[in-house]
């Protein structure tokens, strides 16, 4: 574990795979800490030949938390911040929900930084669109599958990360309980820096009006069975993307099957 650091946050980093191999950043979305990006999948993109890098977003894991006020471009900082501390100019990016986001964000702030890009769990970025593309009842079901977990922060987070999966999937209840459990020693969720990192992302908003400036290679990935996203978003935002292609995956939620791992690693634009 190593920390970069940007402007007062101290954000916590690891790698997977040998410095020098293809440079890939890994961005994990709302209220989720690196680790749910699974070691195996990392290792599978090691093993491929890339140099991988996860890292604890800002109010999540053993990053900086309780900062006030910051914005999508602060998030996105913190991304390069951490590309700058393992030495790298450029790297291709994997961005998961709220990741897929900044991934994008990135791109269109800094475009000589990223080299592709692979959005999962792809979400709408305009206002207008959220009612179109989000599933007001399966946010709710997200809320009450919390509720009925009890006060247990582990408990919370494994009911939250059933709810998310695919009921076609098989659901991984022993990996998901020891991650959940890394997840609490680490910090856990926190519904402060929920809101918090939910408010930042007021500024992708705007930044949704410049998605036609992304020039690289990009692939946006939805869930089937995605119980908060409809598939479409992705379809969606992807015709405002110059040469972007989309994917729906079956069996797939707002989740992250192995299934569906060597499907987004070959989606990793190289050369």
């Amino acid at each position: 574990m190593q920390v970069a650091k940007n402007d007062g946050a101290q954000i916590a980093y690891e790698s997977f795979g040998v410095a020098g191999g293809e440079p890939l950043l890994l961005i994990m979305g709302l209220d989720f800490s690196m680790i749910w990006w699974p070691d195996a999948f990392c290792e599978l993109l090691a093993d491929r030949g890339f140099h991988v890098v996860r890292f604890d977003n800002r109010d999540s894991g053993l990053s900086t938390r309780g900062i006030p006020g910051y914005t999508t471009a602060d998030m996105v900082a913190d991304g390069l911040a951490v590309m700058d501390a393992v030495g790298w100019r450029s790297a291709h990016v994997i961005g998961a929900s709220l990741g897929s986001t900044l991934a994008m964000a990135t791109a269109i702030l800094h475009p000589e930084r990223v080299r592709s890009i692979v959005g999962l769990y792809t979400t709408p970025w305009r206002q207008i669109d959220t009612l179109r593309y989000l599933k007001p009842a399966g946010i709710l079901g997200l809320v009450r599958a919390a509720r009925r977990a009890g006060p247990d922060p582990t408990d919370v987070t494994v009911a939250i990360a059933r709810a998310m999966a695919s009921p076609r999937e098989a659901f991984d209840e022993e990996w998901a309980r020891r991650t959940a459990e890394l997840d609490t020693a680490r910090g856990g969720r926190d519904p402060a820096g929920t809101r918090r990192q939910m408010a930042s992302g007021r500024g992708a908003g705007d930044l949704s009006r410049r998605v036609g400036e992304i020039s690289v290679p990009t692939l946006l990935i939805n869930g089937a069975d995605d119980p908060i996203v409809r598939p479409a978003a992705a379809a969606a935002l992807a015709r405002r993307i110059p040469g972007a292609r989309s994917e729906v995956y079956p069996a797939m939620g707002h989740s992250f099957p192995a299934a569906v791992w060597g499907r987004v690693a070959d989606g990793v634009t190289v050369g």
